[in-house]
């Protein structure tokens, strides 16, 4: 048996329990709020979405890996009526924070992006927004693919792991913080005080490796727009923020799509459905 497989189910036992209780469905939610880093990177996110989507003029939209619906409610405030949504994730905890948040106006499904409960050549539109990092992103373009119609706008995102921020993150930030978790674990420091880092079995592609699975697939790109353009690195971010919220009422600056592209600690990729 290969690495990859015998580590599969590790990784998916890892993405289902991250949000698999209420409480920390919650606290994802509530990462959208506030001035920090996290914050920053939703709201950053969701303007370079919102300018794809300027150029739509509505149909059946599909927000899969749909989390606690932030997404779906912004589309009901600032675009009711273009849209007919559908909000899947395989989360039922998550569905219902989504069915809390949006009530009656859109239609609600627990499901894998991998293997997705939807008839072929559904939907005018597909966001795939931070699900593909915790799942086999080209068994999931397919599905996507699948249920997307000819024409289609499919929007996928995904952080960047050859950013400044996700390199020293990855590799220095949160390595570090195990460590010193592990050292306060051996001199008795209590729990609830010690440093560390959840395993998230986030696995993140570059644009060009992105790009090659969405032709794959049969969807044409586009368009990549970076966001949360920055060029400091955790923990000096959290510093930054406390005194650089201007990004709140200015979201274009947070969005890059020529030279400044490789800051973005995230990037999506709009393409077509061929």
């Amino acid at each position: 048996m290969s690495t990859t497989a015998t580590l599969r189910p590790v990784r998916e036992e890892l993405v289902r329990v991250q949000y698999a209780e209420p409480a920390l469905v919650a606290g994802y939610a509530n990462d959208h709020a506030g001035w920090g880093p996290t914050a920053r990177y939703h709201h950053s996110r969701r303007h370079a979405i919102d300018q794809v989507l300027d150029g739509c003029p509505g149909g059946d939209l599909l927000d899969v890996g749909c989390g606690p619906g932030m997404m779906v409610r912004h589309l009901l405030d600032t675009r009711r009526g273009d849209f007919r949504i559908t909000a899947c994730d395989q989360s039922p905890a998550m569905v219902d924070a989504v069915a809390a948040r949006a009530g009656t106006e859109v239609r609600l499904s627990v499901g894998d992006i991998q293997e997705m409960p939807f008839a072929d050549r559904q939907f005018d539109v597909v966001l795939a927004m931070g699900v593909l990092e915790y799942t086999d992103a080209a068994l999931a373009l397919h599905e996507v693919a699948r249920v997307a119609r000819p024409g289609g706008l499919v929007v996928t995102t995904m952080l960047n792991p050859k950013s400044p921020y996700r390199l020293f993150e990855w590799g220095v930030f949160w390595p570090a913080r195990r460590t010193l978790g592990a050292l306060e674990r051996a001199v008795g420091v209590p729990p609830s005080r010690r440093h560390g880092a959840r395993r998230t079995g986030i696995v993140a592609l570059t644009p060009r490796r992105l790009r090659e699975l969405l032709w794959r697939a049969g969807l044409q790109p586009e368009e990549v727009i970076a966001y949360d353009v920055t060029a400091s690195v955790p923990p000096f971010d959290r510093l930054v923020r406390r005194w650089d919220r201007s990004w709140r009422a200015h979201p274009e600056t947070t969005i890059a799509r020529g030279a400044k592209r490789w800051l973005g600690t995230g990037y999506l990729i709009a393409a077509r459905r061929l």
